[in-house]
């Protein structure tokens, strides 16, 4: 199976990454971690990511909040798939995250989530990994079913509350 590769691009982003690295581990997706920046280690995030495919990965996903560059950066330079999680700072509540993420130019794609969505961007990594891995197919539609049942449960709890 192919890697997912995170990004962040500063380590205050890791309580949200950490929602992402601690899913895809759940659904056994091997998972490597690294903060680079699109501004301050431009470098070695454009190498990181002409590397990644050679590498092992199969998907990345890049966390970045305000001006958000780094999911396009990482785009930039390679093929793989690029999620982007845009991350809710204190200036604009994240939207600027998330504009600068969405906003991509025709030919650099990046799929973005919502901001702070981290669990989401895990959860569409693996589905994409899951297209030529069965057995981690397998495991999405498990979570999918227990994540049913989770809130069919609370609708009984709900509904044995005040439906009498």
């Amino acid at each position: 199976m192919n890697k997912a590769g995170i990004i962040m691009g500063s380590d205050s982003d890791l309580p949200i990454v950490e929602k992402a690295i601690e899913t895809l581990k759940s659904l056994g997706v091997p998972t490597e971690v690294h903060v680079f920046s699109a501004h301050r280690t431009p470098e070695q995030a454009r190498a990181f990511s002409l590397s990644a495919r050679e590498n092992g990965f199969g998907v990345l996903i890049c966390a970045a909040g305000k001006a958000a560059h780094l999911a396009g950066a990482i785009a930039a330079n390679t093929t793989l798939p690029v999620i982007g999680i845009p991350i809710k700072s204190s200036t604009l509540d994240g939207i600027d995250a998330l504009l600068s993420t969405v906003q991509m130019p025709s030919g650099i794609p990046v799929a973005t989530v919502a901001i702070d969505g981290a669990v989401n961007a895990a959860l569409l990594a693996a589905e994409m990994l899951s297209i030529s891995d069965p057995e981690l197919a397998d495991r999405l539609n498990a979570r999918r079913a227990a994540d049913t049942e989770k809130t069919l449960e609370k609708d009984r709890a709900i509904a044995a509350r005040f439906n009498a």
